[in-house]
């Protein structure tokens, strides 16, 4: 599998999985401060937003979790667990990006980092596949 050199291949798969899994824990906790953000709105929208908002941090979890169960039990360099890790890693970069033209252009500073941690989490995982 191997196509860089490195003693422990493993630290960049595990070090992306947790910040994928801390990431979407950073997004449910505030999930009611976050709604009330928004002001007065109908309680459908409120609704809606806490769906959407925790619905974004359990992926982030389910990914985070998927990649550090798969490497804890040394399933690391094994072929479906490299296509996982990298399909994984193509999750991420479409919600940063996504994030990049939606949440990123408000003023929230957290919505502006929200694109670079996910995509760094991405970067470690995908690199993590090719050592």
């Amino acid at each position: 599998m191997s196509i860089l050199n490195s003693e422990e291949p493993e630290i960049l798969l595990y070090i992306g999985s947790l910040i994928a899994i801390l990431w979407g824990m950073a997004h449910i906790v505030p999930t009611s401060i976050v709604v009330a953000n928004f002001g007065d709105i109908s309680d459908d929208n409120r609704r809606i937003i806490t769906m959407e908002w925790i619905g974004s941090g359990l992926t982030l979890i389910f990914t985070g979790l998927l990649m550090l169960v798969m490497t804890v039990y040394g399933y690391a360099d094994t072929p479906a667990a490299i296509v996982a890790y990298r399909m994984a890693a193509l999750l991420l970069i479409a919600r940063a990006i996504l994030v990049s033209f939606t949440g990123a252009r408000t003023p929230v500073k957290e919505m502006k980092l929200c694109p670079l941690i996910e995509a760094a989490a991405a970067i470690l995982i995908f690199i993590g596949t090719l050592i």
